[in-house]
């Protein structure tokens, strides 16, 4: 996947803690849509937004680390 080799793993990581994670009090958002989703309560628009937002560099990182030849530096 060329996108995927275009993108620095340093900046994954990156995005990933910050974006990722962010807000960090009480609970990272990333965690608290995760629950939602797995209790089956997420049903707001803004709650699903929010977790692909929160969850994309997530997504990305575990795909250079998976995807062989995708993380070289």
């Amino acid at each position: 996947m060329k996108f995927l080799d275009n993108i620095p793993l340093s900046m994954a990581v990156i995005a990933s803690l910050t974006l990722g994670l962010a807000p960090f009090v009480p609970q990272p958002h990333v965690v608290e849509k995760l629950g939602m989703l797995f209790a089956g309560d997420l049903t707001q628009m803004i709650d699903i937004g929010d977790l692909l937002m929160h969850g994309a560099p997530w997504l990305v990182l575990f795909a250079k680390l998976l995807i062989p030849g995708s993380n070289k530096e």
